[in-house]
């Protein structure tokens, strides 16, 4: 018991300034398929770049035939009447927990103030809107604002009423929102008070699927991020979140994973056991809310891209649990005191680098119906 506390380590804690929120998916981002089907004016830098993954750059050097170049969506200085907007298409449509309006390096060009409605709409009621190409120094055109007038989006819930920005400095770019909107949202409208720049917007919450389309007999990923899967608790994360794990297809590269720091508890010299697993005092760990209860069948673990820094082994365990009780959990940081009852659904498994990993049958245990696992790795990696 002494050993076990010791080897693992509690759950790593958001900074104090950062919202509880950011724990969730970002269900905008460009690579879960969110896209900008609508903005007034994109003169100095295109809507889009809201959506990027990545973090936003600055390029002093950098200008465009229409000005200084921007890494977000910067609109011309306005001088007609009215306020600059889009409409963003959530790559995942879900339950949004919180914003984060990220005004980076725009500084003495950052909007002065914003708000955010959402809707809610099946693709099948929707009109034709698809922004295209490079959109620098463009402004909607007539038909593009008939088409986008069908959605009334005027009239949409409100979930941040109009509130004050600060400037894109390191010290104050993060411009953080809650929300207690407990409906799914499939678009959102973002108004910008009157122009200015804003370099990322990034909606923070789970995905939310129609299951009851679904057969129950169909096989589905269960922990995807486009079913609903979400991390609720994790050891360590430096070089990459384990919300990663669950995005849309592979990972383009290693920033596109889950990566543990290198354990500094690791022994001097490494020794393996007799079925070739190293022998190591410490793990770490992440925990997945399924998107749906189920029953598990086969397993996929992709250390894609992870050559030199794959973890020596993996085992995973699953659970049972209730709202209330995740909750209980998640607020104790999964202490070891206060831990669920994972019953073991893979046993340790050796892994390699760089591959795709597929357990099923023998492998994947039978624990019955779970709404919760936890990825066990060993000793730390990605």
């Amino acid at each position: 018991l002494f050993t076990l506390r010791m080897a693992n380590r509690p759950a790593v804690k958001l900074n104090a300034s950062q919202p509880d929120f950011l724990q969730f998916n970002n269900l905008a981002c460009e690579t879960a398929g969110g896209k900008v089907i609508f903005a007034t004016d994109e003169w100095f830098a295109p809507a889009q770049n809201l959506l990027k993954r990545g973090p936003p750059e600055f390029l002093a050097s950098a200008f465009t035939a229409f000005g200084k170049w921007m890494d977000g969506w910067e609109t011309r200085r306005k001088r007609i009447p009215g306020h600059d907007w889009c409409i963003v298409q959530l790559g995942v449509p879900g339950v949004i927990h919180g914003f984060d309006v990220d005004t980076s390096f725009f500084t003495g060009n950052y909007a002065p103030s914003i708000s955010i409605q959402a809707a809610c709409f099946e693709e099948l009621y929707l009109p034709s809107l698809v922004l295209e190409g490079d959109r620098t120094g463009m402004a909607a055109s007539g038909v593009q604002f008939e088409a986008i007038a069908q959605l009334h989006s005027e009239n949409w819930e409100e979930l941040i009423p109009e509130s004050a920005l600060k400037p894109g400095y390191s010290d104050s770019c993060h411009n953080y929102f809650s929300v207690s909107f407990p409906h799914r949202v499939s678009h959102i409208r973002l108004n910008m008070y009157p122009d200015g720049g804003i370099a990322r917007l990034r909606v923070y919450g789970v995905g939310q699927r129609d299951w009851s389309t679904v057969p129950a007999q169909d096989e589905v990923d269960l922990v995807a991020l486009v079913n609903g899967g979400v991390c609720v608790g994790y050891s360590n994360a430096h070089f990459g979140h384990p919300r990663n794990m669950i995005g849309l297809g592979r990972a383009e590269n290693m920033a596109d994973g889950w990566e543990t720091a290198r354990r500094l508890d690791r022994p001097k010299v490494l020794k393996m056991d007799k079925n070739g697993i190293l022998r190591v005092p410490g793990f770490e760990w992440a925990i997945l809310r399924l998107g749906h209860p189920g029953l598990i069948t086969k397993i996929e673990i992709d250390t894609n891209h992870f050559k030199g820094n794959f973890p020596d082994s993996c085992k995973i365990e699953a659970c049972d649990l209730t709202p209330e009780e995740e909750k209980s959990f998640i607020s104790s940081k999964w202490s070891f005191d206060e831990s669920p009852r994972w019953r073991m659904l893979l046993h340790p498994q050796k892994l390699k680098p760089h591959h795709r990993h597929f357990y099923s049958g023998d492998s994947a245990l039978q624990c019955g119906p779970v709404t919760h696992v936890r990825l066990v790795i060993v000793p730390d990696g990605g």
